[in-house]
């Protein structure tokens, strides 16, 4: 092996460790790899620097723009409130799968599921079904409508780029419609039958009670003339009458951890734990209000109609959120959102800090009070999900007409080979700004950087597997190991090994490693390599084994309460059958 193979190599297990161990963001790890590739004079500068200006990099960025249109302008609503009038489980479950599968083959599958979570928990919870039995099909049908088409995923575009480099044609928006459809009626099918002997029944009171209400740390502050003075915590049976726990009592710089025994003073701060509507009535009837930091007064509660009106919102962190490990405190949501956090929910774990010095995770879920007219920047950022809010905000359907009609336009153009996906994309991410769908700064919120960083990282990698001889290296290997038994063989085996790798890093990174491996192989054994960059594609885009293969697994994670061994039961079978129907099917519609 050639010392530039062996340092690609290096190069390429360093990242691949990386990816999986998760000590670092999935966006500095595709940095670090690019920069080693220039440092070790693997690639280029311009190569270094070619996946900023990938077409599948800006194709990525424009459909987030595009994404983020449909869900600004309100133009799914209708939709949610049809959720709500669906009453018998199975029923919702159709149509729901029914509508996220079209829609993830056109939106950003991750987009799509940020804005039919909320849609789902508040039907689900109207309606007294069990959301445990729904959010995972969702999850699902989202990413199997994702492979349907071209834009459905970031994956596709990527592995589409990577192949015209490589001196590939490349596919058009519907090529993959008729495998695609068919891998997702069965996948439906499957979920339809199987849910409900391997997915948990968790009674919709609990998740009502982890998210409608909630369990929320805040604090309240004992004020002047309080009934609460001079009483201790056990005396005040906070607990017994109002469902009110105090976790601790703060005096200054003093930290009471058992303060049940202790006398309450003017000025003390309890950190309590309960449902937000009865810490409300708690407030009321014994003079406590919110810790006085927060600056809030009570006519900030309600508010006259219109813009100016406070609404509470609650707010998940979305997975890959940049503010994860950061505090209240550091981010200070008051000055970039125009927003208050009063209090903060978290599965599993009873927080005994101040709410504003503990580090966010991802799934936490925060209680927002904000300006109508500012929640809408809230939902337009990557970083949150609204889950649901109290006074939802009204948006004008002509505007949500005209979103519908630029992505249709956007995408017919592209169909018809009038212009690229690349321009199509552009055009109409700038027709929505300029018809004032979105605004300019929501158009860049909406841009996921980290996956457009990532992109544009690791695409170098591949151009220095392909320029250093390893890929054909790697595709000789398999070749003498499988390649005696046909390309079906090959076949099975590059789709089984980017579905591993898919479940244990970055869906991207795994295309990326596989997708010059997948050509070289098929150029080696003298077939077309076509069905190989389909079956990376699929493979790729389907994670379904585990509650961090795919970002949409991880946002129903939390939001159903369920555990890791859940997706397991669910996804490794699934997983198993899209492997058997691919080696089936993919040959049928792109033979070797």
């Amino acid at each position: 092996m050639e010392l530039q193979a062996l340092l690609t190599l290096a190069v390429l297990a360093g990242a691949v460790a990386l990816f999986m161990t998760e000590k670092l963001p999935v966006d500095v790890v595709a940095m670090l790899v690019l920069a080693s590739l220039l440092v070790l004079g693997l690639v280029s500068p311009a190569e270094a620097l070619s996946g900023f200006s990938s077409e599948a990099t800006i194709t990525v960025a424009a459909m987030f723009v595009l994404s983020a249109g449909l869900a600004h302008t309100g133009a799914l609503l209708p939709i949610g409130r049809m959720f709500g009038r669906i009453k018998r489980p199975w029923l919702f479950l159709v149509v729901l799968m029914a509508v996220i599968g079209p829609i993830s083959a056109f939106v950003n599958n991750t987009a799509a599921v940020a804005v039919f979570l909320p849609m789902v928990l508040a039907a689900t919870a109207a309606n007294r079904m069990s959301p445990s039995q729904l959010l995972i099909p969702l999850s699902y049908a989202a990413q199997m409508g994702g492979v349907c088409t071209l834009i459905g995923t970031s994956t596709n575009l990527l592995v589409n780029s990577m192949a015209k480099d490589l001196g590939h044609p490349g596919f058009g928006i519907f090529d993959f419609a008729p495998l695609g459809l068919i891998v997702m009626g069965v996948g439906f099918l499957y979920i339809l039958v199987f849910r409900r002997w391997l997915l948990p029944h968790h009674p919709p009171s609990a998740l009502s009670e982890t998210y409608e209400l909630g369990k929320y740390i805040t604090e309240l502050r004992v004020m002047e003339k309080s009934p609460l003075i001079g009483k201790s915590v056990a005396q005040a049976q906070l607990a017994e009458k109002h469902s009110v726990y105090v976790l601790e009592l703060l005096r200054g710089e003093e930290k009471h951890w058992s303060p049940r025994a202790e006398l309450l003073r003017e000025g003390d701060v309890l950190l309590v734990r309960g449902d937000w509507t009865k810490l409300e009535a708690l407030k009321e009837t014994t003079r406590l209000e919110l810790d006085s930091e927060f600056k809030l007064k009570d006519s900030q509660f309600t508010g006259e109609d219109g813009d100016a009106a406070q609404v509470l919102a609650e707010v998940m962190v979305a997975p890959g959120a940049r503010m994860v490990g950061q505090t209240l405190a550091q981010l200070d949501f008051q000055w970039h959102y125009n927003a208050t956090v009063l209090a903060l929910h978290r599965r599993g774990e009873v927080l005994r800090d101040k709410i504003k010095d503990v580090p966010l995770n991802v799934g936490d879920v925060l209680l927002m009070l904000s300006p109508r007219s500012d929640l809408d920047v809230i939902k337009a950022n990557a970083n949150l999900v609204v889950l649901n809010e109290r006074g939802e905000a009204k948006q004008p359907r002509r505007k949500a007409l005209l979103a519908v009609g630029i992505m249709v336009a956007s995408v017919a153009v592209a169909a018809m080979g009038i212009l690229p996906i690349v321009a199509s994309a552009i055009l109409g991410g700038i027709a929505l700004v300029a018809t004032r769908c979105i605004g300019n700064d929501q158009a860049y919120q909406a841009i996921d950087w980290r996956v457009i960083v990532l992109l544009a990282g690791v695409l170098p990698l591949g151009i220095a597997m392909q320029k250093s001889g390893l890929a054909q290296l790697v595709a000789d290997f398999g070749v003498d190991m499988v390649g005696g038994f046909g390309p079906l063989a090959v076949l099975a085996a590059i789709y089984l090994i980017t579905a591993l790798l898919t479940e244990m890093m970055s869906n991207n990174a795994a295309a990326v490693l596989i997708t010059p491996i997948a050509f070289t192989t098929a150029v080696s054994m003298d077939v077309s390599p076509t069905p190989f960059l389909v079956a990376v594609m699929f493979a790729a885009s389907t994670a379904f084994a585990t509650p961090v293969g795919y970002q949409t697994n991880t946002m129903v994670y939390n939001a159903g309460n369920y555990r890791f061994v859940d997706f397991m039961k669910m996804g490794i079978p699934l997983n198993l059958l899209f492997w058997g129907l691919a080696v089936y099917l993919i040959p049928i519609f792109f033979p070797f």
